[in-house]
């Protein structure tokens, strides 16, 4: 039995406080991770308020979580300890369905969310299965990886789905923790950028990011002066929006592909589909290959999340930071 302390929420939207537990005998497949860094993603928020009616208490939020191999079962294939690791949303997947064996881990009907039933990283250790403990690649900064392993990919899986080109004309909805690296992965990627925000006031910063255009999205004669001009929007944001604006801004057979949580059902006309072969997706994560491709892209471009630092004993300071909407753009935790 492994001891763990960690800080989690004893029931719906309370503040967390320290949380002592502890973890069975190690399974074969299993891989205890000594945690150093572990990002705050709003996905925490939501599981903390139980807005998606799936929390368990006491829950111990973060799954944007780097650290270092601990502890190995005896049938974990390709680490050793001591590596430097990252896991995120998934924890384990069964690995002998149709979706694993075609090597879409993140769409196993059987999968382990790192949250969800079980305890996360905000904490000095964590468990999951060898698959998901994915190992770093050199040269990669450990204190700004983390929300790569869950923001990072749920933005850079809809580019490689979608087949977005360099060539391509491409736009974001919302600048925040999804949205600037959705701006960094694209502008790395060779398209022509156009950021759709409400606050006018981070129009210097985005255009920084990698932008190169902003649009204010309140305004409907801005989108009007865009229309059919995009191949390609990625919606990062989880409110209700005026969808049919933004899909007259796509281009002939262009994709509004979401990845922000709406709640609401999403209200798209048909004829705006229709009339321009248009389409409408969204998509979770991504597989383990793809997130390991993502992190050699980031390396290779320098491409990392704008970052906030805060000791993992501040954590409701830090989440406080984040509710109030003050993050830039995300928050790591410091164990």
């Amino acid at each position: 039995m492994k001891k763990v302390t960690g800080y989690a929420a004893k029931e719906a939207g309370a503040t967390l406080d320290v949380f002592q537990y502890e973890l069975p005998n190690i399974g074969g497949e299993e891989v205890d991770i000594k945690v150093i860094y572990c990002g705050i993603c709003h996905s925490d928020i939501s599981m903390i308020h139980n807005d998606w009616g799936m929390s368990q208490y006491p829950l111990v939020p973060g799954h944007e979580i780097v650290g270092e191999v601990a502890a190995l079962g005896k049938d974990v294939k390709g680490l050793k300890i001591g590596d430097k690791v990252g896991m995120g949303w998934s924890s384990g997947a069964c690995m002998h369905c149709n979706q694993c064996l075609d090597g879409k881990q993140h769409l196993c009907n059987s999968s382990e969310a790192t949250i969800v039933g079980r305890h996360g990283g905000f904490a000095d250790f964590v468990r999951g299965h060898w698959s998901w403990v994915i190992p770093l690649p050199e040269g990669l900064d450990m204190a700004k990886a983390g929300p790569l392993f869950c923001g990072g990919i749920t933005v850079f899986n809809p580019i490689v789905l979608s087949g977005v080109k360099p060539t391509d004309r491409v736009g974001v909805i919302g600048v925040g923790g999804l949205g600037h690296m959705a701006i960094k992965f694209l502008k790395a990627w060779g398209c022509e950028v156009t950021a759709f925000s409400s606050n006018p006031n981070k129009t210097e910063e985005i255009l920084k990011m990698g932008a190169h255009h902003v649009v204010d999205s309140t305004k409907p004669e801005a989108l009007e002066s865009i229309a059919g001009t995009l191949d390609f929007i990625l919606n990062t944001t989880n409110v209700t929006l005026d969808w049919n604006s933004f899909l007259t801004t796509l281009a002939p057979q262009g994709k509004l592909h979401t990845v922000g949580a709406v709640l609401e059902p999403m209200a798209i006309p048909a004829f705006s589909l229709i009339m321009g072969e248009k389409s409408v997706g969204g998509s979770p994560i991504g597989s383990i290959a793809l997130t390991k491709k993502m992190l050699e892209f980031c390396v290779r471009h320098n491409i990392y999340p704008t970052v906030e630092e805060f000791k993992l004993e501040d954590v409701n300071k830090a989440i406080k930071h984040l509710e109030d909407g003050k993050a830039r753009f995300r928050i790591v935790l410091k164990v």
